[in-house]
């Protein structure tokens, strides 16, 4: 079997752009193209000013792009040219029809394959990179088998990523692990090894796994519904450690010294986001459901439910604490994307808690360091957060260029994205600028070791897991519901 030389990526987004370039730039004899339909988004990976933030990324793309990788619209042409193709595009959760709010929608795969299958000639192998469900690859074979050619061989793979945003160049370089799928037969397995040798390139052989095909795809829905499982975890027990005073860092690192446990992904926060968690973990319960498997289905349904519910709970102390209304209040959001490191804001709880405080009228003046105001203002504006108000945002979002400008005159601060610039603040500068008193809420445990100073200086501080008393008044959760401006309605639980 012929090496592969040419490589086209479908979709220029998160996974496929940073994936390709490590690629071209590990391997500079294999030609690397990277296609989308979206112009602007080519233009920015050919330019200065790249379309995704991402630590390491520019120094990889400027290495080798114009040499082996390039970036291009051409997408017909770079299917006829390559030996493998990487599908690489959306696969967002459905907002209509069957599977509404769980399920994936796949026009954007079946389109790919419809197009691969159209023009592409001789043997390739078709590799799914995005997130899909398990036996995707199996309606992508379908398609291909239906439009058969005498002249045409596709052999299909599954190779989902594991990367985490704000390390992604890292994790790509030196994976965990790297994840290949195909079918048991013999040109299944020779497509398999066909993309062992090129990860071989820089990846140790005993890191790289070959399974079948849907082992890989129930694998990654599954990393990531175990990943958001132990958050939820961990958030739940910071609402008990509220509640006792009890202290959830405390707490996590005892748990997180049993070998049995480990110590990673028990970090108390406002909330997980990002594209891959939520979504993944609603592709698996719709999977279950669809498998007549309704308890299993529930069990991981409530993983997503405990991140909605920590997200209202923190929104409600807020409420709470500023004297049970914040309409009219000055509120400054420090940090706006899901996590720090990136400019993604795909399901960031920053949105949802902006979400909850306009509904109680508060003026909320946000501060981010790489989300540009027209995403914010984007993702704020979409009718699942202002319903049938859509001039919400334009009367109660101010987006600032400045930190310090996003907090003067604030009632409260509220930090939502746990960047490092937020450790280093002036916040004696700050306090002598807001209203008294003067809040603030770290939905991010980034301020643990500041608290002592910041209570000194005259701050009342609330943060997740942890009753901060020193200056104020402790807020006390209360075991009513009613008391919960945010509370959805109770579910009846059939026993």
């Amino acid at each position: 079997m012929q090496p592969v030389r040419s490589i086209c990526c479908i979709g220029a987004g998160y996974v496929g752009g940073p994936s390709c370039s490590v690629i071209a730039h590990t391997c500079p004899e294999i030609s690397v193209t990277v296609v989308d339909v979206n112009g602007d988004r080519i233009r920015a990976w050919n330019s200065a000013q790249l379309p995704i933030f991402e630590p390491g990324l520019q120094e990889v793309v400027e290495s080798c792009r114009g040499r082996n990788l390039f970036f291009s619209t051409d997408i017909d042409g770079a299917i006829k040219k390559a030996d493998l193709i990487f599908i690489s595009v959306n696969t967002p959760t459905k907002t209509y029809g069957l599977g509404k709010g769980q399920a994936p929608d796949l026009k954007y795969i079946e389109a790919c394959a419809r197009r691969i299958a159209s023009l592409a000639t001789g043997y390739k192998i078709v590799v799914e990179k995005s997130t899909v469900p398990v036996r995707a690859a199996e309606s992508i074979k379908r398609i291909f088998d239906s439009n058969t050619k005498n002249d045409l061989h596709l052999e299909v793979l599954s190779n989902p990523e594991f990367l985490a945003e704000g390390t992604a160049i890292n994790d790509l370089k030196s994976p965990d692990r790297v994840l290949i799928g195909g079918e048991e037969t013999a040109k299944g397995k020779q497509a398999v090894e066909a993309l062992v040798r090129i990860y071989e390139r820089w990846v140790p052989r005993k890191k790289i796994i070959t399974t079948n095909t849907w082992s890989s795809e129930l694998s990654k829905l599954a990393a990531n519904a175990f990943l958001a499982q132990r958050i939820s975890s961990i958030n739940s027990i910071a609402a008990v450690c509220e509640a006792t005073g009890a202290d959830v860092e405390e707490v996590a690192h005892a748990i997180g010294t049993d070998s049995r446990i480990g110590s990673r992904f028990l970090k108390a926060s406002v909330g997980f986001g990002g594209s891959c968690f939520q979504k993944d973990v609603l592709n698996l319960v719709y999977l279950c459901e669809s498998l007549n498997l309704p308890e299993v289905a529930r069990y991981w349904q409530q993983v997503v439910e405990i991140n909605d519910y920590q997200r209202r709970r923190f929104a409600t102390r807020i409420i709470g604490c500023l004297f049970n209304t914040v309409t009219d209040k000055r509120i400054a959001l420090l940090g706006f994307a899901f996590k720090k490191d990136t400019g993604d804001t795909r399901e960031s709880s920053s949105i949802y808690i902006c979400k909850y405080l306009m509904e109680e009228g508060a003026k909320l003046h946000i501060f981010d360091p790489k989300v540009q105001k027209e995403q914010i203002i984007g993702d704020l504006s979409q009718s699942c957060i202002v319903g049938e108000e859509p001039d919400r945002v334009t009367k109660l979002v101010t987006v600032e260029k400045d930190v310090y400008e996003a907090c003067e005159g604030a009632h409260a601060i509220v930090i939502c994205t746990e960047w490092d610039v937020f450790k280093e603040l002036e916040y004696e500068r700050i306090y002598h600028g807001m209203l008294k008193p003067a809040f603030i809420f770290d939905g991010r445990r980034i301020l643990d070791s500041l608290h002592d100073k910041l209570q000194n200086i005259g701050f009342q501080v609330e943060t997740i897991g942890k009753r901060v008393v020193k200056n104020g008044i402790p807020y006390t959760p209360t075991s009513s519901s009613k008391a919960d401006p945010l509370a959805p309605p109770a579910k009846k639980v059939k026993l």
